[in-house]
């Protein structure tokens, strides 16, 4: 009885893995291939898919899973995008929004089932993933007003991103697997 109930643990952590890890590559090439760099100012930034990806991972899988998704899947991005000098703050931003995403909409033991609650996990992660951007744009820069023309590229790919991953969860949560 020992083996059969430590295989089966050993299984569901293999399972864990395979679909954080996916999960993981999917942020990750939501944000390389469907991505726009903003003209704003030099480093006006990007508009990307993967802000959209990271908040169905968080709102599907819960916190830790989302974490994971977003810190590795845009963290990995800046690493072979050439932006080399981004990845820190990125994994730190996106790990934390991933997070804040996921254990709102998880909270109670919703498991991510209240439209309404998710609406309000992904509105509320945004301030903390724009002041982790721009602490760490002001670190780089050593200025503190240059930051401030990365926010609204900022604002305008989380509501992207919130556009298009509500209506996704919505239809995914009627697959047998997330109910």
């Amino acid at each position: 009885m020992q083996n059969t109930q430590s295989y089966s643990e050993s299984r569901q952590k293999t399972f864990e893995l395979i679909i954080t890890a996916m999960l993981v590559a999917l942020v990750f090439v939501s944000t390389v291939f469907l991505n726009i760099k903003l003209p704003i100012t030099a480093n006006g930034g990007l508009v990307h898919l993967g802000t959209a990806m990271l908040f169905i991972a968080s709102i599907l899988f819960g916190p830790k899973k989302g974490a994971l998704a977003g810190a590795l899947g845009m963290g990995l991005f800046d690493v072979v995008g050439g932006w080399m000098l981004w990845a820190p703050i990125t994994i730190v931003a996106r790990g934390l929004q991933g997070y804040i995403v996921g254990k709102i909409a998880w909270s109670n033991d919703r498991k991510g089932n209240s439209i309404a609650l998710n609406v309000t996990a992904t509105i509320i992660s945004i301030p903390f993933m724009v002041a982790v951007y721009y602490i760490g744009e002001g670190i780089l820069y050593g200025n503190w007003i240059a930051p401030l023309a990365s926010i609204p590229g900022d604002l305008v790919q989380n509501v992207l991103g919130i556009i298009i991953a509500i209506p996704v969860c919505i239809v995914l949560k009627k697959v047998s697997y997330f109910k």
